[in-house]
C-alpha cells in the first residue's frame, strides 16, 4: 500500500499522509515513503508544500507494533529516527514554505513533524502530545527544537509529564498560524497556500531562511542528538517494557524489571 499521496500543480505540491486505518502511525516504510515525496518537492522546484493527513487523526505517532517486531529495537529506532530526521532536515531547509494542516491528535514524533512547517493551521479537534515518557523512550523527530517555538520549560513539561496542548493553547503559544472549525480546515488552508503563492518566491525563500537560520543555527545537530538518545534507550529492558504494556493496554512497571 502508500502511506503518503504526493501531487504537484503550479508551484504547489501536496503531500498527505494516507494511512488513516493505522492513524497515520510512523514507521520505517512509511517514514522512507515521506522522505521520498519531501526530497521530490525540492526536485519539482515546489514554492509551497502543503503537508496534510488523511482520517481522523493526523499522526498518532511512532508505530510501537512495528517497534516491538524488530530484530534489534534499538537498530530500527535509530533507521526510523534518522529518516525522520532527514524529512524534517528537508523542510525545514527547504525554499519552499511548508504549510501544515493539522486535524485530531498529532502524538509522538507526529507533533514535531507538524512543528517542522514554516505555518500550522488547526481544525479545533487538534492536539498535540509528546508522550514519548510514558513508553520509556526519549524524545525525537525534532522535539528538541521546539524550545525555540514554546520555550524551555512548556517544551520540558510536554516532554517530561506527557501533557498535552489543545489546538487554542496552540496558538497561544505560536505553534499554530490559526485554529478553525473541523469543516473549514480544508478552505482556511487552501487560503493560506493561495496568499503564498500570489506572493515573491525568491522573498519569502531568503526570508525563511534568515529567520530559520536565526532560530534554529544547528538544527541537524540537534536531531543526531535525539537518534542517538532514543537508540540508545531502544535496548533498555524499560524501553521494552514500556511499549509492551502500551501494546498490551497496561500500567508499564518501570523499575520492576
Amino acid at each position: 500500500m502508500s502511506y503518503v499521496t504526493y501531487e504537484h500543480e503550479a508551484g504547489l505540491v501536496r503531500i498527505t499522509l494516507a494511512d488513516a486505518e493505522h492513524g497515520n502511525a510512523i514507521h520505517l516504510e512509511s517514514v522512507h515513503e515521506l522522505f521520498g515525496a519531501v526530497r521530490r518537492a525540492r526536485q519539482d522546484h515546489a514554492r509551497v508544500i502543503l503537508l496534510s493527513a488523511v482520517g481522523r487523526f493526523f499522526s498518532v505517532g511512532g508505530d510501537l507494533g512495528s517497534f516491538a517486531g524488530a530484530d534489534d529495537m534499538a537498530l530500527y529506532l535509530d533507521d526510523v529516527a534518522d529518516s525522520l530526521h532527514r524529512v524534517v532536515s528537508e523542510l525545514i531547509r527547504a525554499d519552499a514554505v511548508v504549510v501544515c494542516a493539522v486535524q485530531g491528535p498529532a502524538a509522538g514524533a507526529g507533533f514535531p513533524l507538524a512543528a517542522a512547517a514554516d505555518i500550522v493551521v488547526a481544525a479545533e479537534s487538534a492536539s498535540f502530545r509528546l508522550g514519548y515518557g510514558k513508553v520509556g523512550l526519549s524524545v525525537d523527530g525534532g522535539t528538541s527544537l521546539l524550545v525555540n517555538t514554546l520555550g524551555l520549560h512548556t517544551t520540558l513539561r510536554l516532554a517530561l509529564l506527557g501533557d498535552s496542548l489543545s489546538a487554542q493553547e496552540a496558538l497561544a503559544a505560536g505553534l499554530v498560524a490559526r485554529v478553525v472549525p473541523d469543516h473549514q480546515l480544508r478552505g482556511a488552508t487552501e487560503e493560506v497556500v493561495a496568499t503564498l503563492l500570489a506572493l515573491s518566491a525568491g522573498a519569502q525563500a531568503v526570508t525563511k531562511h534568515l529567520i530559520r537560520d536565526r532560530a534554529e543555527a544547528a538544527p541537524e545537530a540537534a536531531l543526531r542528538q535525539e537518534a542517538l538518545g532514543i537508540r540508545s534507550l531502544g535496548a533498555t529492558a524499560e524501553a521494552r517494557e514500556g511499549v509492551s504494556a502500551f501494546l498490551e493496554k497496561r500500567r508499564p512497571a518501570f523499575g520492576q524489571r
